[in-house]
């Protein structure tokens, strides 16, 4: 995908470029300078160029970026220009939101199963989507081409789960568990932290506030 070295920065601001250039490749727009991407974005101009140089620039001098060009090869350069099946681990009421989320199959990531041990949820279907039961797992695996898991499960049953995901051959872990997973190299784990997430916000709530008291004072 990307050149090694390139920091988690550029890559975290990757999606939200491949999201405004598709807002914009929709509305019609042919092309853009980094000016005007800045100004939509709140991003400097620089740090678009600096960002894009790290994959070859795709910009013309006095013509811009061509949006569709750019929305294609940061669809590539992110890997979504091609679908992904995906499992979710745990039906409860978070699994079944993942599952009810239409947009990740716009971006190529398509759910083919939940797996649950609740034999009151096994058999029902979220938007048409069966839940398995958690037995059947390793099964399916082998007879299903699946790249990424989602654990929306307790820590204490997640790294017995993941160890038969790498086992089947998944190469991407979508952590929604409190666990920091022990994995090999070369399969991908992405966590999410909802909770930190929130302590991140209050923190920046706090520093406001307090800018402003300091200026009050």
């Amino acid at each position: 995908m990307a050149e090694k070295g390139i920091s988690n920065a550029v890559i975290k601001r990757l999606p939200r470029y491949q999201r405004y250039l598709s807002e914009l490749k929709n509305a019609g727009v042919e092309r853009i300078s980094s000016g005007d991407l800045s100004r939509l974005m709140n991003v400097t101009a620089s740090q678009i160029r600096q960002d894009l140089n790290h994959f070859g620039g795709f910009g013309q001098q006095g013509y811009g970026y061509n949006v569709e060009y750019l929305f294609n090869e940061i669809s590539r350069i992110l890997g979504v220009d091609r679908d992904h099946n995906m499992i979710i681990i745990g039906a409860g009421h978070f699994g079944h939101a993942l599952a009810n989320y239409e947009r990740f199959e716009q971006k190529g990531f398509v759910t083919k199963a939940l797996f649950d041990i609740d034999p009151d949820r096994i058999g029902q279907t979220v938007r048409g989507i069966p839940i398995l039961d958690m037995k059947d797992l390793r099964s399916f695996l082998m007879e299903n081409s699946i790249e990424i898991a989602a654990l929306t499960i307790p820590k204490t049953d997640a790294q017995a789960i993941v160890d038969i995901l790498v086992e089947c051959g998944i190469k991407g872990i979508w952590n929604f568990a409190h666990l920091d997973l022990k994995l090999p190299d070369d399969v991908v784990v992405e966590s999410v932290h909802l909770s930190e997430s929130l302590m991140e916000l209050s923190y920046r709530i706090s520093e406001i506030e307090k800018q402003k008291s300091e200026e009050d004072q």
